[in-house]
């Protein structure tokens, strides 16, 4: 009977554990993952910034010697990531690619004008910024014309600051309800040693002395799950660099370290306040409110 009631008590007291390992691993992977998304958001905003295409098209009259000035001016240029010189021969391949039809045949010239396609850094793609190289670029007087699309630019950096902000909002409300769920888990596996802390503290023993033992247990459960959601977290990294190399996401090694030792250390820390105040509570209470 006794062996029975022995064996009833490890399973309960490993269910007890195995939920709350689980419980923090839950939390600290999501955690982990909204700190992952916090540092990369500004890199995928730049990355669709960047992507946003500046045209500028040369008159007729503008000699190879022009654009090849041009060309140089570019290259040394702060807000230019990376360009691209489509001539108008290559303009019209393009068009007829499209369409499907060569409309040369029909008007009997090439009515199209050399360009530079321009990618500019995340950094100059605001209206302002665009409106200053739009201007600087409309001095030259062999340029015909600067094309851009104004709408998306507002829309993109209006999207980016709400999301932003977002983030921020949704960060700090899930940081505190991931707290408390951890709270909870550590409290209600706390809950059922209750007469032990309460026999304990009865035939002497100090409270330092009874809280020890149940902190580092739920330190110990904690620095598991944490290394749980750690492992979890390098996979989905490893995942995205696999099958969307163009987001680069491994670069920032430095902050991903820090994110990942912020789950090792929150894990340690949220444990052990949360294992200290449950403990405390009970060892301030009267026996008879145990019941």
């Amino acid at each position: 009977m006794s062996t029975s009631f022995e064996k009833f008590q490890k399973r309960r007291v490993i269910t007890s554990y195995f939920s709350v390992v689980l419980s923090i691993f839950l939390v600290l992977f999501l955690l982990g993952i909204l700190g992952l998304f916090v540092i990369n958001s500004k890199r995928l905003s730049d990355n669709f910034k960047e992507e946003i295409v500046m045209t500028v098209f040369f008159k007729n009259e503008a000699t190879d010697s022009v654009t090849t000035a041009f060309k140089s001016e570019l290259t040394t240029a702060k807000f230019a990531k990376s360009f691209e010189y489509v001539s108008k021969e290559k303009a019209a391949a393009q068009h007829k690619k499209v369409i499907g039809e060569d409309f040369m045949q029909f008007l009997g010239v090439n009515p199209l004008q050399n360009s530079f396609d321009i990618h500019l850094k995340a950094d100059f793609v605001t209206n302002t910024e665009i409106a200053k190289i739009e201007n600087r670029l409309r001095k030259n007087d062999m340029i015909a014309d600067v094309v851009y699309d104004k709408q998306l630019v507002t829309m993109v950096n209006d999207n980016v600051n709400n999301i932003s902000m977002w983030i921020l909002i949704i960060s700090g409300l899930f940081a505190f309800v991931s707290v408390l769920l951890i709270n909870s888990s550590l409290r209600l596996a706390i809950f059922s040693n209750r007469f032990i802390i309460k026999t304990m503290q009865m035939v002497g023993a100090t409270k330092s002395f009874i809280r020890k033992p149940f902190i580092q247990r739920s330190v110990i459960l904690g620095l598991i799950g944490a290394a749980l959601a750690i492992l979890a977290l390098i996979g989905v990294l490893a995942y995205v660099e696999t099958n969307y190399p163009n987001l680069d996401i491994l670069d920032n090694q430095l902050a991903i370290g820090g994110v990942l030792l912020g789950v090792l250390v929150l894990s340690v820390v949220i444990t052990w306040l949360s294992t200290y105040f449950a403990t405390q509570r009970f060892l301030n209470l009267r026996t008879d409110d145990l019941y």
